[in-house]
């Protein structure tokens, strides 16, 4: 089933290449078969709205409060909470992407612009568009925003140092390797309204609350995303760290308690329907088809193993030939 192709990277080694279809498809139909009532976790949860009201406050709360503090308190600050809470933000917008919040997409858009204030990079739209195309197009290199581009996999390498850049930059290169994905098209009206709210914002929190603030922001929005322990879970879910004949990977540690279930990432791709409180009881449903997967259980642990073992790379994926023109 399996054929590998060497793609150019690091050391001229390139991703697992495979000749079937991603596997969610196919378990989904299975499930569903097995446990019809499955479909009973299916809907939209409008409280998750209370969620995100609540983290942003918070996230409000603590950068006014440190306005007026030192820079390396409120680097401290912003790499213990602030990542954290911005992350959790993520996982909310990741709901509203999926339309699990409220029944209306524009309803959903508006409140995934409001949980994007305090990460600071407008980013919530652009996420939306390359991320449905992610559920997909798993695995295929041209449409898939998640797979490393083939400027990341010669720059990088399986070096500590370099893979250690890479996580701490990562925002950074999210944004350029959209920009190599000429096959994506992210512009849209949405995405300039995303733009504009977050520019707007940003602009009245300097004026009216000074650069501490601002900064604290930043430093909160690039650490949910980068060389933090939150940002295992890039590693968590699609990335080969054991054998190749698994493609994606979910997390069932305490980091679900402040991430929304997020860990839920097997679950997840077969029932994108599914909203973030009831992801759980996907796998208490159907324990057959999710249990004797493999998992992760500490993302710390994980990302401190692929920044130490040079046998893990960015090419560590499986990827598949384009479905779509």
């Amino acid at each position: 089933m399996i054929r590998s192709k060497r793609v150019d990277g690091a050391g001229g080694e390139g991703f697992v290449w495979v000749n079937y279809p991603e596997p969610h498809v196919q378990r989904k139909k299975l499930v569903r078969e097995a446990h019809p009532e499955i479909e009973k976790l299916y809907g939209n949860t409008p409280s998750t709205a209370l969620a995100v009201l609540g983290v942003v406050g918070l996230q409000f709360f603590i950068a006014f409060s440190l306005r007026q503090s030192s820079w390396p308190w409120l680097l401290l600050i912003a790499y213990l909470f602030g990542a954290v809470a911005d992350h959790s933000l993520w996982t909310l917008i990741h709901d509203c992407t999926h339309n699990l919040v409220f029944k209306s997409t524009t309803a959903n858009r508006l409140l995934a612009t409001f949980a994007n204030l305090p990460i600071f990079f407008p980013a919530a739209m652009s996420f939306r568009a390359y991320h449905l195309l992610h559920h997909r197009h798993q695995g295929e290199p041209e449409y898939d925003a998640d797979m490393p581009s083939p400027s990341e996999i010669k720059l990088i390498g399986r070096s500590t140092l370099g893979k250690t850049l890479w996580m701490l930059f990562y925002v950074l290169f999210q944004t350029i390797r959209l920009a190599e994905k000429k096959r994506l098209v992210l512009v849209s009206r949405w995405v300039v309204f995303n733009w504009v709210v977050q520019l707007s914002f940003l602009a009245a929190v300097f004026f009216f609350f000074g650069p501490m603030v601002l900064l604290y922001f930043f430093l909160s929005g690039a650490f949910a995303v980068g060389l933090h322990p939150c940002g295992g879970r890039w590693i968590q879910e699609h990335y080969t760290t054991v054998g190749n004949d698994q493609e994606t990977f979910s997390y069932y540690g305490t980091g679900n308690l402040v991430a929304f279930n997020i860990g839920y990432h097997n679950e997840h791709h077969d029932f994108a329907h599914v909203p973030w409180s009831r992801l759980p009881l996907v796998r208490a449903m159907a324990p057959e088809f999710y249990d004797h997967l493999h998992h992760h259980t500490n993302w710390t642990l994980l990302l401190l193993r692929f920044l130490l073992d040079d046998s893990l790379g960015l090419t560590n994926r499986v990827a598949r030939p384009g479905t779509a023109d």
